[in-house]
């Protein structure tokens, strides 16, 4: 996958209750512990994904179904993950369990990393097309590398800047959460309707 391929979709899978929870962690009482098991449980959640959806539709094929069919398999789920952002563009005050981040525990950021990556509708079906557009163009599934350590790097970006710029990265934050939290919807249909186009480039081409 080329780095245009890949960039959208990263952000997809942040543009959300996921940065938000990175930033929220970044500042939580035991921020560093915190913020790498988050990234860690976001870690195993992403590639347990890809790696199955690579498997079946690996699978698909020895069965013989055809590269296109995976391919329309690709832009049908992006095109539920549109639908589903456009939805819930009005719900745009955070979950109320983000409240409590602030005396989050490495264990409980780890299960919030795992499930907010693996089962979050947008991130769970943009996972799952990486996986079923590298079978489709005959690649291996270690080529979903890249995407996998951009997402992780863009979740562990706020507790790399408060690493780096200390106090000042305190005052920035909140803003960037807050410019997350009323435009995340708008930024998500931008960039699907950018990897739709691909695929449906892949699909007719």
């Amino acid at each position: 996958m080329s780095f245009l391929e890949i960039l959208p979709l990263v952000v997809v899978m942040v543009a959300g209750p996921q940065f938000l929870s990175a930033v929220f962690l970044a500042t939580s009482e035991d921020w560093r512990r915190n913020s790498a098991a988050f990234v860690g449980g976001a870690a195993l959640s992403i590639s347990l994904v890809v790696a199955l959806a690579y498997a079946l539709g690996i699978s698909a094929i020895g069965q013989g179904a055809p590269r296109t069919g995976l391919s329309a398999v690709v832009l049908v789920a992006l095109l539920f993950a549109m639908v589903h952002t456009y939805r819930t563009r009005e719900e745009s005050e955070p979950p109320r369990w983000m409240g409590t981040l602030g005396a989050a525990t490495p264990r409980f950021s780890f299960r919030l990393g795992f499930l907010l990556l693996g089962i979050f509708p947008t991130d769970l079906l943009t996972s799952a097309a990486v996986g079923s557009y590298l079978v489709s163009q005959d690649a291996p599934v270690t080529d979903a590398a890249p995407f996998v350590l951009l997402t992780l790097l863009v979740l562990a970006a706020p507790s790399l800047v408060l690493l780096a710029f200390g106090d000042r990265a305190e005052a920035v934050l909140p803003k960037v959460r807050n410019w997350m939290n009323d435009n995340a919807w708008i930024v998500n249909e931008v960039v699907i309707a950018f990897f739709v186009a691909l695929t449906l480039d892949n699909l007719l081409g």
